[in-house]
């Protein structure tokens, strides 16, 4: 995927922005409350969409769907004097309705239909680079949980290939092969047909 300069760079910020409203100087996580506040303050917010766009999308965050990436991606690459326009763009994605609610505002702005394409491409954009993480999170994941049995299996085998031996890798007293069996057998079959009468062979 090729990001435009415009959405490599508002990427970044909005990333980082989302970043620093998760947790307050504590370490607690206030994401909620903070995105709250911004959607109650989201009139006020309105003047911002021109110069810090990614200041105000938070708003939204969380609260929109992708119906289409394809498009999203195609949107992704493009600057925005090349934007389409927002009806070509509004059936590739839903709202939720907290987030639809937010809708009005934004269009009755100058500037409007940019922020809203910026903001479903910077949510997008949040979206699958956080998909791709939990994705290569759980593939680490699986990759460890498959050494681990790896290596378990290693053990039991070779406390499997061991059994019968001592130390020294020599069978222990008390295990015979089958050709330790042999020659007691060969014994008394001779033994036997010497009693019935046969001439003892050898």
């Amino acid at each position: 995927m090729t990001l435009s300069p415009y959405f490599e760079e508002l990427h970044s910020a909005y990333r980082a922005e989302i970043d620093d409203l998760a947790t307050d100087s504590e370490g607690k996580n206030v994401l909620a409350h903070r995105l709250q506040e911004k959607r109650s303050q989201f009139t006020q917010l309105m003047p911002m969409i021109a110069f810090a766009p990614e200041m105000v999308a938070p708003a939204f965050h969380g609260g929109v769907r992708f119906e289409e990436p394809k498009t999203l991606l195609l949107l992704a690459s493009a600057e925005p004097e090349d934007f389409p326009g927002w009806d070509e763009i509004k059936e590739c994605v839903s709202f939720a309705p907290w987030a639809d609610a937010l809708l009005p505002i934004v269009l009755a702005e100058a500037g409007g239909e940019q922020f809203l394409l910026t903001t479903v491409c910077l949510e997008f954009l949040l979206a699958r680079e956080n998909e791709r993480g939990n994705v290569q999170r759980a593939t680490v994941a699986s990759s460890e949980d498959e050494q681990q049995e790896d290596g378990r299996d290693l053990d039991h085998g070779s406390l499997d290939d061991d059994e019968g031996l001592d130390g020294s890798g020599e069978r222990r007293d008390g295990d015979r092969d089958d050709g330790d069996e042999e020659p007691d057998l060969d014994q008394a079959g001779a033994d036997w047909m010497s009693e019935q009468g046969f001439d003892r062979r050898g």
